[in-house]
């Protein structure tokens, strides 16, 4: 919990006058644009280079991401939006598709493949819309970004409390492949993503957010995600089945997590943090009947300042930024405590140069201090998004 107090602190000394200051994705901007057809898209190219103590590594170089957006209105309430990407120069992704359906200037009713509301970059993943090559790593194992899951619900805002909303009902992590346990204690929910490709439900999740936009160039968000996992092994079943059932249980965790985040702007100065803690349950029947060593905690958080040291006015923009991030996917070992060996400390340190609001090339310093060992890395980077 102290880490929680750290940064509500820090979120706290944040002070200005009110005003909405709303932030949008590609998808937020297509949905609100005029024209009937629209193409949107961005990339990531990237180069890593890994110091590890006493050994020689290659770095390594890709164009990490090439995504397209394709939105279609087809009249002023209704509009459709989809993210298909190609990661890693050979893999195809469907990041979003979803139907936006607006019922009145304050509810939308969207579904579809939808992103899930939590933290900051798991919706804003454009590259020049966070600072550093690479994406926080506690957004990566805590959040599993990027996240989506198909689902059905509500988005809006309500101008006169400064509050946008979402809620919806989705699919959850798929927890057991009939094989094997897909969570684990390493890389935590990331391996039960369903990512809409022939997802199961066994029973609904919800997940939902609001945002605060009352201050002057400050926005603070509050999300909660609530249920359990998905499991092929109750297809079928006889609920009379009491061994076959306990079975299927077995292979189920719940997961509720909670995140704040915040994001603010004053003249040259950028800050933004977050944190997530999420709770999980039954857990000693899971790592019994998987053979995982699953905490009943996770958690995360990070904070960052940025300042652009290039006069207001010049046609660039020139960001040195420092990053710290903790993490841990065992938080709370049930059996034994493990926390100084899962416990992940970051600091990226790093310039962001903006050749235009959406070119930016990148370039930064990690320090990573993971399971009792010290590795450094150096990182660069273009970022495009149109």
């Amino acid at each position: 919990m102290k880490h929680l107090t750290v940064t509500l602190l820090f979120f706290c000394t944040l002070q200005a006058t009110a005003q909405d200051t709303t932030y949008q994705n590609t998808g937020t901007r297509m949905i609100n644009s005029n024209n009937r057809l629209s193409i949107r898209g961005y990339a990531e190219g990237n180069y890593n280079q890994p110091f590890v103590e006493n050994q020689r590594t290659n770095g390594r170089l890709e164009m990490r991401r090439m995504v397209l957006f394709t939105g279609y209105k087809f009249n002023d309430h209704t509009s459709f939006v989809a993210e298909i990407e190609v990661e890693h120069g050979n893999q195809i992704f469907l990041e979003q598709a979803f139907v936006n359906h607006r019922l009145n200037k304050n509810i939308n009713l969207r579904a579809g493949l939808v992103l899930i509301p939590m933290g900051i970059v798991n919706e804003y993943h454009e590259p020049t819309t966070f600072n550093g090559v690479e994406r926080p790593n506690m957004d990566k194992y805590i959040i599993t970004s990027t996240w989506r899951e198909m689902g059905i619900g509500f988005q809006g805002i309500i101008p006169e409390a400064s509050l946008s909303y979402q809620i919806y009902a989705v699919n959850g992590f798929k927890s057991h492949n009939g094989e094997k346990g897909l969570i684990n204690e390493s890389s935590g929910f990331r391996g039960g993503r369903q990512k809409g490709v022939g997802s199961i439900m066994s029973s609904p999740n919800l997940s939902a957010k609001v945002d605060y936009f009352g201050v002057r160039n400050l926005k603070v968000g509050l999300a909660a995600y609530l249920g359990q996992t998905q499991s092929p092994l109750y297809d079928g079943v006889s609920v009379n089945n009491d061994s076959a059932m306990m079975r299927a249980d077995s292979s189920v965790i719940g997961l509720n997590m909670f995140g704040i985040d915040a994001r603010y702007t004053y003249k040259r100065l950028r800050l933004r943090g977050q944190a997530i803690i999420g709770n999980i349950s039954n857990t000693l029947s899971y790592n019994a009947f998987t053979g995982s060593k699953l905490s009943s905690r996770i958690y995360g958080y990070y904070a960052e300042v940025a300042y652009n040291v290039l006069p207001i006015r010049s046609k660039y923009q020139l960001y040195p930024f420092v990053r710290i991030e903790e993490y841990d996917t065992q938080a709370q070992d049930i059996e034994a405590s493990s926390e100084d060996n899962s416990k992940r400390k970051e600091i990226t340190a790093g310039l962001s140069w903006f050749l235009h609001p959406g070119a930016v090339i990148k370039t930064d310093y990690q320090r990573f201090d993971r399971l009792g060992s010290v590795n450094h890395q150096f990182n660069l980077g273009i970022g495009i998004w149109f």
